[in-house]
């Protein structure tokens, strides 16, 4: 179906993304303005640290309200630090195999540790729109 291409041919070259240090209300403005569920989230080097979701926003509102407390603070007291990534030269199809078996609907892509990009399911879902175009076109 799907020949095996690098993945720098569909990933999303400028992801949206938050600093660490960012409030958690300047993410979740983010996620609810550009419909995505979730954001990567850097340091002041544009290092990968971690990834946040809705998920995870909907949880640390939650823990402050029930806590009482005044302010959810900054991003990095709530996002995930334990995240898989990928670098730019990866194979399509073993990402996407990946993918499915850690139930995850974006991945960010990295190099030298520098977030470089992101896939989603989406992107991997126009390949191989892309992919099938080309086929009828040829035959």
């Amino acid at each position: 179906m799907l020949n095996s291409v690098e993945l720098k041919d569909y990933m999303l070259h400028n992801p949206v993304k938050v600093n660490q240090n960012d409030d958690l209300f300047v993410a979740i403005d983010l996620i609810i303005t550009n419909k995505i569920s979730g954001v990567c989230v850097v340091d002041d080097d544009n290092n990968l640290v971690g990834v946040l979701s809705e998920v995870d926003c909907l949880k640390a509102i939650l823990t402050a309200r029930y806590n009482q407390e005044t302010s959810v603070g900054p991003v990095q007291g709530v996002m995930t630090r334990e995240v898989y990534a990928v670098t730019p030269t990866a194979d399509i199809i073993d990402i996407a195999q990946e993918m499915l078996k850690r139930g995850f609907r974006r991945c960010p892509v990295v190099e030298n540790g520098k977030l470089v990009g992101q896939i989603t399911c989406r992107q991997l879902l126009n390949g191989v729109r892309k992919f099938a175009a080309t086929t009828k076109k040829s035959a």
